[in-house]
């Protein structure tokens, strides 16, 4: 007798699925026993659901395959919701199974009942519960080409028993992502021909969607004389072999990408939703290109905006294109790059003996000692702005977080997915103290699982980037520290390999050491709290939130704060 659970088991198979993050519960009793009796399919013990989730999405951005989560009736499943919000957002294609309660037992608030087919909805490109045997094998053939097909989440929501009833057919559904080539028409192509040809200043903004063509977007540069600014999704796409690379915008970026767009008459956003209204010009026309049609016109008013995807639109585009003779702008914003990476990089230096490290520094030298190929995560707050200003991108490395969802505790999760997926790869985690405490139950996930991650810890003993949010607001800081355990110690007591850093002088042996071992290591690095990440334009809002800020800090009896705040970056004014 073949189950519903079964069936399930043998499509994930069938669909090239090699393991299902979750934790076991008896409305998952049918799925995980199907899953015993499959070797193929390895399941990977997390301590919370919701790292399952993350780990899912962090496989799912590194293979572009579905990557498939689980979780039990109740609070089981909705520990899933956190990280499904991050892979829907990232656009990367997860399958969950949300187990559900007793199917007689629906609607009496029965023990741990919830309805997670609506739960789901918002975090889902589609969500629905099995109620019957005939609806299956179909439902789940249907969630499996709709998260392929729309690069999203799929929920399948079943309870125990039905999980445990025979299906009526045993059909096994193989399900193909589809390669259509999407351009605009021939006539929208010729309008954005003649914009961009009657323009003398011409900037390109690049966002993940142009994963997959590089070239084609470094040959549109080249014939529009047009620097290239980034948004961080797109960073590991089109930073490397760039010589019109100007850097990111945002708030995680640089001046010079800031100047590139403020100063073109002509943005030609390709593949992003970057979406920092306050970033785009307001005197410049926009063109804008995205294989998703909804997208378009959403940040920013547009005067063209195409439908297609990033590759076959900009091989469309280009032979209508006249070649720039007049590259001043190109020339101006290469320029203003080249002095404002300089900065960046005067700032990634060693501290004195007996000081915190520089989180610039730490970067830096991580990024020289990593591999060529290795994977790199990063927890949101201020290791995404390390990350983005010194991670250095070379076609191999690949770069994931939560950059749209903006979750924290994100890096360790994500690492866990994309070293299981790639077991003989190195994959480095950038993580915050406060986000590696709240997931640092997963420490002893990846020493069971036999997951040879590495995490770099920047520990400040705060909730850094909330308190540079705070500064800037005019607020004192409050409800921000940390009180820390020696995050190395915890590492070894969970049979972690675990390096503590004190000092710069300590930073590349320690970093060597953790690199090199042969199973999961931990390098806990003492940071300097106060150092600020500016981004490349300063409001007079914030300037007026800093001044407030340090004059309310004194007068609550902290000055000894600003004068900190002042000596760590007294050299950004030098």
């Amino acid at each position: 007798m073949t189950t519903i659970a079964k069936n399930i088991v043998d499509t994930l198979a069938a669909n090239g699925v090699r393991r299902v993050y979750g934790l076991a519960g008896d409305s998952l009793n049918g799925f995980t026993d199907a899953l015993r009796e499959t070797p193929s399919i390895e399941w990977v013990h997390v301590r919370h659901e919701e790292a399952a989730a993350f780990a899912a999405a962090g496989e799912a951005a590194l293979t572009g395959e579905v990557a498939v989560c689980a979780g039990s009736a109740g609070p089981g499943n909705l520990h899933l919701i956190n990280g499904l919000y991050d892979a829907n957002r990232s656009r990367v294609p997860v399958l969950a199974i949300a187990a559900h309660i007793p199917s007689t037992e629906i609607g009496s608030n029965y023990f741990q009942e919830t309805h997670p087919q609506e739960v789901f909805r918002e975090c889902s490109v589609y969500a629905e519960q099995v109620t019957d045997p005939a609806q299956m094998p179909r439902i789940l053939e249907i969630a499996l080409r709709t998260a392929v097909e729309k690069r999203g989440v799929a929920v399948v929501v079943l309870s125990g028993d039905v999980a445990l009833t025979p299906v009526e057919t045993e059909r096994v559904a193989v399900v193909r992502r589809a390669t259509p080539r999407i351009v605009p028409s021939d006539a929208e192509l010729r309008e954005a021909a003649g914009l961009l040809n009657a323009s003398d200043k011409v900037t390109i903004l690049a966002g993940a969607g142009v994963q997959g063509a590089h070239s084609e977007v470094i040959a549109l540069a080249d014939a529009l004389g047009a620097p290239i600014v980034h948004a961080f999704r797109g960073k590991e796409f089109i930073e490397y072999n760039n010589p019109f690379d100007v850097g990111m915008t945002g708030l995680l970026g640089f001046s010079s990408g800031y100047r590139a767009m403020e100063a073109c008459d002509v943005l030609l956003m390709l593949g992003t939703d970057f979406p920092y209204q306050q970033f785009y010009p307001d005197n410049a026309k926009i063109i804008q290109v995205d294989i998703r049609g909804e997208q378009l016109g959403r940040r920013a008013k547009l005067d063209l905006g195409l439908v297609g995807d990033v590759k076959h639109t900009a091989e469309a585009l280009l032979p209508l294109l006249e070649r720039k003779q007049r590259r001043a702008h190109l020339d101006a914003s290469l320029k203003h790059y080249a002095k404002a990476r300089a900065k960046l990089d005067d700032l990634a230096t060693p501290t004195k003996k007996g000081q915190a490290l520089h989180p610039q520094y730490i970067t830096r030298v991580l990024d020289q000692l990593a591999a060529d190929d290795a994977v790199f995560t990063a927890d949101v707050g201020t290791p995404v702005i390390w990350a983005a200003r010194y991670l250095t991108m070379n076609g191999r490395r690949r770069l994931v977080g939560s950059f749209t969802h903006g979750s924290m505790a994100n890096a360790l999760p994500h690492a866990m997915g994309a070293q299981a997926a790639y077991p003989g790869r190195q994959v480095v985690a950038l993580a915050g103290d406060g986000g590696l405490s709240m997931l640092m139950g997963e420490l002893i996930t990846i020493v069971q699982n036999k997951l040879p991650v590495k995490l770099v810890v920047f520990n400040n003993a705060s909730l850094n980037f909330i308190e540079l949010e705070m500064k800037s607001a005019g607020f004192v800081n409050y409800g921000t520290g940390l009180d820390n355990p020696n995050f190395a110690a915890v590492a070894e007591s969970l049979g972690i390999k675990g390096v503590r850093v004190d000092e710069s002088s300590e930073l590349e042996r320690g970093l060597k050491e953790a690199l090199a071992h042969d199973g999961p290591a931990l390098v806990d690095v003492s940071t300097i709290r106060q150092e600020l990440a500016m981004p490349p334009t300063i409001t007079a809002q914030q300037a007026s939130g800093f001044t407030l800020y340090a004059l309310r800090t004194v007068l609550s009896g902290r000055g000894d704060e600003v004068l900190d705040l002042a000596k760590t970056n007294w050299r950004r004014v030098f």
